[in-house]
């Protein structure tokens, strides 16, 4: 058979094939696309508000480097935000709201305030977020409490970390969201004193570490919140922030946990950005807080935290 017959015998073959759609696949499996990126997903009571808020929050995270997680729930109108719900983050110092709760919910079960020992701790593991405070109460909890406290507040995914390493207690939105929905509503595993008590050392945070879900917050209302920020070799930054607003109208959580930050200050800007979309949106009438600026130095690592 000559060159040219067998040129045009595969030509013939080729054209039969792609009229067939034998080959036509090929153009779409050569260069796979890449996995479309979670959606944020809203609902709520009042009109218009879920699109609203889904479009602002999209928005505000479109060109950002981070993998972020975001949680809103606002009971007056019964709206829920969430994007990566069960996506897991190490937990840095967010993790501190959940041992003082545990600690609470401890002494609840036995009957006991907290001793003057305990209270200093506790306020400097929130107010100021001192990770030698927070080892002295996680190991005097020890995992089995800890563990007790999570089961009891349906927080099944939280998973404590190894030893003294409790800034790498996996985290994600949806648990957060419980614990600081315990926080701010009566329930049976918290008792109003403790989740009064605890409220109030997270308002009291010191004034350079009141960024992320603070950020456009209305003036009216009360702002409670705990925050945490971790570099660890591989996701870069992890960057955290849960608030809880309440007072004259207002009954709301946000939680948004961020980690592929560049630099802390990259996760501090998206987390601000997501957050002062969602007070604008929920608020819309309200005059917004200004905006809080955050340290230029981190102040706070988890300690001992091996790289990986």
């Amino acid at each position: 058979m000559t060159h040219h017959r067998i040129l045009r015998r595969t030509a013939a073959a080729t054209a039969a094939a792609l009229a067939a759609g034998v080959l036509a696949p090929l153009a779409f499996t050569a260069a796979p696309a890449e996995a479309a990126t979670p959606a944020v997903a809203c609902t709520s009571a009042r009109a218009g508000l879920a699109a609203k808020l889904k479009t602002d929050i999209t928005a505000a995270l479109k060109g950002r480097k981070s993998t972020v997680a975001v949680g809103l729930y606002d009971r007056s109108t019964k709206t829920t935000c969430t994007l990566r719900g069960d996506t897991t983050y190490d937990s840095a110092s967010v993790v501190k709201a959940t041992v003082l709760a545990t600690l609470l919910w401890d002494n609840k079960k036995h009957n006991r305030y907290l001793t003057a020992r305990e209270t200093s701790l506790a306020t400097a593991m929130i107010t100021k977020s001192d990770n030698n405070a927070t080892s002295t109460l996680w190991k005097q909890l020890g995992a089995t409490k800890v563990k007790g406290f999570l089961k009891a507040a349906g927080m099944t995914r939280t998973v404590p970390g190894s030893g003294t390493y409790w800034g790498l207690t996996q985290i994600t939105v949806r648990d957060e969201q419980k614990l600081l929905a315990l926080l701010t509503a009566k329930n049976s595993v918290l008792s109003d004193s403790s989740r009064a008590y605890e409220l109030g050392l997270m308002h009291k945070v010191i004034s350079s570490q009141r960024w992320g879900t603070p950020a456009g917050a209305p003036a009216g209302a009360t702002v409670q919140v705990k925050n945490g920020w971790l570099q660890r070799s591989t996701h870069g930054w992890r960057v955290h922030s849960i608030g809880a607003f309440t007072g004259k109208g207002h009954d709301y959580t946000i939680t948004v946990l961020t980690q592929d930050n560049r630099t802390m200050t990259d996760g501090v800007n998206t987390i601000q950005a997501v957050a002062r979309a969602i007070h604008k949106d929920l608020n819309a009438k309200a005059a917004l807080r200004a905006t809080v600026e955050p340290p230029a130095t981190p102040h706070e690592v988890a300690p001992a935290v091996p790289n990986a």
